[in-house]
C-alpha cells in the first residue's frame, strides 16, 4: 500500500459521512465516463460512485480507507436491489417515513452478518434521520439546523431563501434578509477551524490548510444563497431541513434508479487508498478522488499523484476539488498532465456543494 500520510493522523472508523457532499452533476460531465471504461472513485458513502455507474461504464472501483464507509455503500447496494425508489428516498431520509425500521430490516436481509450487526447498531439514528443521516459530518449539520440557525432565522425566512426566484431576485433577498448580523457572527463560530474539526471533519483533515474556514465559507455563501438556485440544491435543503426537496443528489433521481440496479456487478468496493490499484496493475480512464490531496503534505501529495499516474491509461481524465488547501498537479508530473481550463471555468460557477474553493480537472498525456 502506499504511503498515504492521512491514514497515520485521522481516525478510520465511524461513519464520517452518510452521503457524498460533492457535486455529481459538475464530477459526471468532468469525467465523462463510457462504455467500456474502467473508472475509479473515492467511495465515501458510494453517492458519486453509483452516479458515475449511471452513466454506463464497464467498471467502477469504489476505494477507501474507512470500513464504516464502505458499509454505507453496501447499504446503498443493498437498498437499489431490495427497496422502490419511493423505499429508498424515505429509508436514507430525503422524504419522511415512519417505516424506516422495516425498510432498514428489508434491506439488511442482503447484508453480511458483520454489516448486520453494523446497521443494527445505528438502527436508532436511521429511524430518526434516514440512513444518510447517520454520518460525523450530517450531524455537524443537524446541530446547526436545531440549535443554532433558529437563533438567527425563523421558518417563514429559511422557506423563502428555498422558495424558487427570478435570478435577478435571490441576491436582494439575501442582502436584505439573510445576510443579517446575526448569520455573519455565526458564521465565524460554527464554521471555524476548530468547531469544524471537533463537530465535522476530522481535526487532520485541517492540518496543511492555511487561513480562516469561516471567511472561506462565508465568502462562498452568497454563490449558493444567491448566485445559483437555492430551491434546486439538494445539498443546501438538507443542512437546512434535514431532508431534500425536489431536488435530489444525482444518484438519487428517480430516472437513474433502475439503471443503477442493473448496473451494480460493475461496482467493486476495496478498502484501501486509490493509490494501491497501481500496485494491482489496475489501469483506468478516469478517476474522482473526492478533496483527498488537501489532506496531504506536499511531498505526500507528490508521491501519490505519481502512483495514479501510474494506474492511468493515456487519455484518462481525473477529477478532484479543493476546499482550502490549494492543489493541483505537482510540478514533478505537471508534464505528463493537462489541465482542462476551459472545462473548469465552465463546470466550476454550477457547483452546489459550495464549501469547496476550486474543482480540478486534469487529463494524462
Amino acid at each position: 500500500m502506499a504511503d498515504t500520510d492521512i491514514a497515520a493522523r485521522a481516525t478510520f472508523d465511524k461513519v464520517r459521512y452518510a452521503q457524498v457532499w460533492e457535486d455529481a452533476d459538475i464530477l459526471v460531465a468532468a469525467l465523462r465516463p463510457k462504455a467500456g471504461d474502467t473508472v475509479v472513485s473515492i467511495a465515501s458513502a458510494g453517492d458519486n460512485a453509483l452516479a458515475l455507474l449511471a452513466e454506463g461504464p464497464d467498471r467502477v472501483i469504489a476505494v477507501d480507507l474507512n470500513p464504516a464507509q464502505l458499509a454505507c455503500v453496501r447499504l446503498r447496494i443493498a437498498a437499489f436491489a431490495t427497496l422502490t425508489h419511493a423505499e429508498f428516498l424515505e429509508l436514507m431520509g430525503s422524504r419522511a417515513s415512519g417505516r424506516r425500521a422495516f425498510l432498514l430490516d428489508q434491506v439488511a436481509q442482503k447484508l453480511s452478518p458483520e454489516d448486520q450487526k453494523f446497521w443494527a447498531k445505528l438502527k436508532d439514528p436511521v429511524v430518526r434521520f434516514g440512513a444518510g443521516g447517520v454520518g460525523k459530518f450530517e450531524n455537524y449539520f443537524k446541530i446547526f439546523r436545531e440549535w443554532v440557525l433558529p437563533f438567527i432565522h425563523n421558518r417563514e425566512t429559511i422557506d423563502g431563501l428555498l422558495r424558487p426566484r427570478e435570478p435577478e431576485d435571490r441576491g436582494p433577498f439575501f442582502d436584505k434578509y439573510w445576510n443579517i448580523w446575526g448569520w455573519r457572527t455565526m458564521l465565524k463560530v460554527f464554521f471555524s477551524k476548530t468547531v469544524m474539526g471537533r463537530l465535522g471533519r476530522d481535526p487532520a483533515f485541517f492540518d496543511h490548510v492555511k487561513g480562516s474556514a469561516s471567511d472561506h465559507v462565508a465568502a462562498l455563501t452568497r454563490k449558493a444563497l444567491a448566485e445559483q438556485d437555492p430551491s434546486d440544491n439538494a445539498y443546501l435543503h438538507w443542512i437546512l431541513r434535514g431532508t431534500h426537496g425536489e431536488a435530489l443528489p444525482r444518484a438519487w433521481a428517480e430516472e437513474r434508479f433502475e439503471t443503477i440496479r442493473d448496473r451494480l456487478d460493475r461496482l467493486e468496493l476495496r478498502l484501501c487508498t486509490v493509490e494501491t490499484l497501481a500496485d494491482e496493475g489496475i489501469k483506468a480512464d478516469a478517476f474522482n478522488l473526492s478533496d483527498i490531496f488537501e489532506y496531504m503534505s506536499p511531498e505526500a501529495h507528490e508521491k501519490a499523484y505519481g502512483t495514479i499516474l501510474a494506474a492511468s491509461r493515456p487519455g484518462a481524465r481525473i477529477a478532484y476539488w479543493n476546499m482550502m488547501a490549494p492543489r493541483r498537479a505537482p510540478a514533478a508530473h505537471a508534464a505528463r498532465v493537462t489541465t482542462n481550463a476551459e472545462l473548469e471555468a465552465k463546470l466550476k460557477p454550477l457547483d452546489k456543494a459550495f464549501f469547496y474553493s476550486d474543482f480540478v480537472i486534469e487529463e494524462v498525456k
